[in-house]
């Protein structure tokens, strides 16, 4: 018998409770053509908590636990999201240069927890991630990460456009990993306040970040593939980020 996540809450008052508490939650899952007040409720504190709202099936949700669900399923946070303009002060007040990462579209877990190692290991200050189309932190990508995750502050936002406003306007140089680019990795200054932006493999950064951003880049390749591993270009992007500041 498949043994029941752990990490998995259902039934309508549990996800409520778990909403309208402090426990981190990561999304939560309705079934198709539920209506009423639970769904107004719900949708109203999903709204309120930020947290990301998804409609499925049935059969989804009787795939996903055992028991009487009710109809709404809760997955849990490993640990709590931060904001961006939470973070940012609080790196400047230690007097530290900000070095972060921004995922455009990075969905799946093992390449967040594997970009998440690379940034503690290299001492970044924190990930951001859009609260739809994006991996979260959950107990796969914590144990990815190898426990990085629950190290390294990761910040969920709404609109990402104007997190790299933020960003911009908080003297942060926002640069974005793109494969049309012109300039290259290693004609950029990363010894400033920094924050990379990194694409989903195949679709890249979407349109609105790009043109939000800095500047854009790519990482030099002598190989016919068309690019590297995300988890990978992220390692080597944080790599050269650490070394630059090393030196400096």
């Amino acid at each position: 018998m498949k043994k029941q996540r752990e990490d998995l809450i259902y039934g309508r008052h549990p996800v409520l409770e778990a909403l309208g508490s402090d426990r981190p939650v990561d999304k939560v899952f309705l079934q198709q053509g539920t209506r009423g007040d639970f769904e107004k409720e719900l949708r109203h504190l999903c709204k309120e908590k930020e947290v990301p709202f998804t409609i499925i099936p049935q059969a989804k949700l009787q795939r996903m636990v055992r028991g009487n669900h009710q109809g709404v399923v809760a997955q849990l946070a490993a640990a709590a999201y931060q904001k961006t303009e939470d973070l940012l002060p609080l790196i400047y007040e230690r007097g530290e240069t900000p070095l972060l990462l921004l995922l455009d579209g990075v969905t799946d877990v093992r390449n967040l927890g594997a970009i998440a190692r690379s940034a503690e290991v290299c001492g970044a200050h924190g990930i951001i991630i859009p609260q739809k189309n994006s991996a979260g932190l959950t107990a796969d990508a914590v144990k990815s990460s190898a426990g990085a995750l629950l190290r390294l502050p990761v910040c969920r936002e709404k609109s990402l456009v104007n997190t790299v406003e933020l960003l911009r306007m908080s003297g942060v140089k926002v640069i974005a990993s793109d494969l049309q680019a012109d300039r290259y990795l290693h004609e950029l200054t990363l010894t400033e306040p920094l924050c990379i932006v990194m694409g989903a493999e195949g679709d890249g950064i979407s349109p609105g970040v790009a043109r939000a951003a800095d500047v854009t880049f790519k990482i030099p390749q002598a190989g016919t593939l068309n690019s590297f591993n995300v988890s990978v270009a992220a390692g080597i992007l944080l790599w050269e980020a650490m070394r630059a500041r090393m030196g400096n």
